[in-house]
């Protein structure tokens, strides 16, 4: 089997020396309540604890990679080098922002799976929320933690609705090679993950498809042979009747921090049920219960585009200063009008904006 490019012990270790840190700045102004005060460019004591907190969870996936260089023969069997997420909640709590239940909801669901030794389905999880909360990211993250190469193991197929299957007058033959392509997957690898992007646009007759995939088995004999798959769907669908929710929730004096999915849960599914501009909520997927977690992305607010634009410096080994955070989350528009709250962007091209940052 094709596999990535060997990665030297050395680089584990030149990241963890490289990692360069700076405060999360948690409590930043909101546009329109002033500036924060310029930091130094190098890291205070809770910018030391990001570091700690980055390099352990690089250091357990590079961990998992020198031993395949030790002993190859123990990754050989396919791309499953990281059989378990080990570093996913680390990953999840120090790389992902203003996502606590996602984070909660992802991490409970994949750990589960995981660890079941004979799951009777796939783990199917429908992402939604706005463009630049987190979706994409999570489902990368989830692909860099279990297996070796991420996204780019044979064991990960990845399928964006437009661009894999542009017109419905071919949706016939795309139905035989999304079925054919899911078969030969899971006869290759023991652990496969489908994430489907733009799932609001997937033609009714592909998530039809999907169906056979998704349900649950019956008990056999030789279960511990059946290839576990997990199964993602990113959506759009949903973001507003979420960003009403938290915005309303946000308003009446709770805490973001203390929104759970009682207050989410019922308004996202009706919400993906009875919309008219998509047929995902009217598929077999959601009317038969196939999906085991719908996902809610809430709306980011100024403090954690700050922290986007921290970690984008920090990727590229960048010095900054709590000043250019400052510039950069300024720089994205905020809705609603009045409020002023949530980025209409979310964290989007925030890596292309630190370019004018730079000396």
């Amino acid at each position: 089997m094709a596999r990535g490019p060997r990665r030297p012990l050395g680089l584990c270790l030149l990241m963890l020396l490289l990692l360069p840190g700076a405060s999360g700045h948690e409590g930043a102004a909101r546009p329109g309540e002033g500036a924060a005060k310029p930091g130094a460019a190098w890291p205070s004591l809770q910018g030391l604890k990001e570091r700690l907190k980055s390099a352990g969870a690089v250091s357990r996936r590079y961990w998992a990679l020198f031993i395949c260089q030790l002993r190859p023969k123990v990754c050989e069997d396919d791309e499953e080098a990281a059989a378990e997420p080990v570093g996913l909640k680390s990953d999840l709590s120090v790389r992902l922002h203003g996502q606590h239940l996602a984070r909660e909801l992802v991490l409970r669901a994949v750990r589960g799976y995981v660890e079941t030794r004979q799951p009777d389905k796939a783990l199917t999880l429908s992402f939604h929320g706005w463009s630049g909360t987190g979706k994409n990211f999570v489902a990368r993250m989830l692909a860099e933690n279990l297996y070796r190469d991420g996204l780019r193991s044979n064991c990960v197929q990845v399928f964006i609705a437009m661009f894999h299957f542009p017109h419905p007058k071919y949706v016939d033959m795309y139905k035989e090679q999304l079925t054919s392509q899911i078969q030969e997957t899971q006869q290759r690898c023991r652990q496969t993950l489908f994430i489907f992007d733009e799932a609001e646009k997937l033609h009714p007759g592909l998530l039809e498809a999907l169906e056979p995939h998704l349900e649950r088995r019956a008990p056999k004999a030789n279960r511990a042979k059946t290839p576990r798959t997990i199964f993602l769907f990113l959506s759009n669908l949903g973001g507003n009747i979420i960003n009403e929710v938290v915005l309303n929730l946000l308003k009446a004096g709770q805490a973001r921090e203390e929104i759970t999915m009682e207050h989410l849960e019922p308004h996202l599914q009706a919400e993906i049920v009875e919309s008219t501009d998509s047929g995902f909520g009217h598929s077999c997927l959601v009317k038969e219960n196939l999906i085991d977690f719908f996902v809610p992305f809430l709306p980011l607010e100024y403090r954690h585009v700050r922290l986007c634009a921290r970690d984008a410096f920090l990727s590229q080994e960048l010095p900054y200063t709590e000043e250019a955070l400052d510039e950069i989350a300024k720089m994205m528009s905020y809705v609603p009008k009045e409020e002023q709250l949530f980025s209409s962007q979310g964290c989007k091209s925030i890596s292309q904006r630190i370019n004018y940052f730079l000396p």
